[in-house]
């Protein structure tokens, strides 16, 4: 009787304030899917552009991701299963391979472009070509993501997002913010003359295919006694406050990024459009130690996000074997290496990066809004969530979001290849 006592206590949620911070750590790995080198390259253009007056773009694009992705975490908690899994499992044979197929193709084009982030900051710090470069982004964070348990890979992520933030924290420090028009940006929607294609792109950027699958698994992280509906229900509200800390966290980090560019580069007239042009700007205005860091930052970003797109592909893959995602399981480490290799083959193929960005946003654009309206699917269905099913308004807010995310995506992708 007291074993049994002792092994329900261990997968009771937390009831303290402090135990409520423990649980903080999958959302956080969801947030690097929105500060990834892709959200830098175009807040960095934001800022430069159009100073301050486009950080309403970063707030509405906060609120949107909650919703989302707490809409994939409610899957996770509720059924046991990720996305994939349930996918796989409620779907017939005929819709669900084809879906977890395409969805395993976002998830080398996002890691594509992870990996190319991480790669620049090589090049910025240390003048490794891009193609090394990718090879050794991709090495390390293999390395990482075998080499650790899950807890310790989410500690390592959580550390990564923390100092990227510090990092922004500093560079901000040096610079003067004209916080009266930060304040009024953040809330006051404005579109300035040739901005709508880079508030499409920050919108059109914040809901990646790979990162609903990655939450719908990473919740499960904590592995408590969902059976219980006190437990369930507690463990759903401790959710909630992990998305939107985290989702906080990314909105926080994001708008430094064009606080920066706003403060150094639009007062002096300066459009930035490449992250290697950043730091060469950064190094003459604010110091050398502020262009290291900016591309430390940027390296760790690089590295944070391949793991994560890594996990992704690795908990679609098993899905797709009935099966949830673990580091030493074979369909799961097939899945991350999938992601992985593939992404840097393409890299090798497509030696422009600004190309391989492109083909990277095409597979992403395309696939979705299969994920999107497969993740709808599943949890609007009593069948998979039983009474914990979306209610009808919940249903077309997250299809409206959707359908959203979705558009912007494509009319982005259209204005690229045009």
């Amino acid at each position: 009787m007291n074993l049994l006592k002792t092994l329900f206590k261990k997968h009771t949620p937390p009831k303290t304030a402090i135990d409520l911070f423990k649980y903080l750590g999958p959302g956080l790995l969801v947030t690097v899917g929105f500060i990834d080198p892709g959200n830098w390259a175009v807040n960095l253009e934001a800022g430069s552009k159009f100073g301050y007056e486009l950080l309403w773009v970063i707030t509405l694009s906060c609120i949107m991701l909650i919703v989302i992705q707490h809409n994939a975490a409610h899957l996770g908690i509720a059924t046991g299963l990720c996305l994939s899994e349930a996918t796989n499992k409620y779907l017939p044979k005929k819709l669900s391979r084809p879906i977890l197929s395409s969805a395993i193709l976002a998830s080398i084009s996002t890691s594509l472009a992870e990996i190319l982030g991480g790669a620049i900051a090589l090049e910025m710090l240390f003048d490794i070509p891009i193609s090394i470069g990718a090879i050794i982004i991709a090495v390390v964070s293999i390395f990482m993501l075998f080499s650790n348990s899950y807890r310790q890979t989410e500690k390592w992520i959580v550390a990564f997002v923390s100092i990227i933030g510090f990092s922004f924290l500093y560079e901000l420090w040096l610079v003067d913010i004209e916080w009266d028009k930060a304040m009024t940006g953040w809330v006051t929607p404005s579109i300035p003359e040739g901005s709508i294609l880079i508030i499409m792109s920050v919108l059109g950027a914040v809901v990646m295919p790979h990162n609903l699958f990655l939450h719908s698994e990473v919740i499960q992280s904590r592995q408590w006694n969902i059976q219980d509906e006190s437990v369930l229900k507690r463990q759903l509200k401790y959710e909630y406050f992990d998305t939107i800390f985290s989702m906080i966290i990314g909105w926080a980090i994001n708008s430094a990024m064009i606080l920066l560019a706003a403060s150094v580069f639009f007062s002096t007239g300066t459009v930035v459009e490449e992250l290697q042009q950043a730091r060469q700007l950064l190094e003459p205005l604010l110091g050398n130690n502020a262009g290291v860091i900016f591309a430390f930052a940027l390296l760790l970003s690089g590295i944070s996000s391949t793991i994560t797109s890594a996990i992704a592909g690795a908990s679609i893959f098993a899905g797709m074997f009935g099966e949830p995602f673990a580091v030493k399981d074979v369909h799961s480490k097939a899945g991350a290496l999938l992601s992985i290799v593939v992404a840097v083959f393409l890299i090798f193929l497509v030696k422009n990066p600004f190309q391989g960005l492109i083909l990277s946003q095409t597979f992403l654009s395309v696939q979705l809004p299969i994920t999107i309206f497969t993740q709808v699917y599943l949890t609007s269905s009593p069948k998979v969530m039983g009474k914990y099913a979306n209610s009808r308004s919940t249903t077309i807010v997250v299809t409206v979001m959707g359908a959203i995310v979705t558009v912007l995506n494509l009319y982005l992708l259209l204005s690229l290849l045009g």
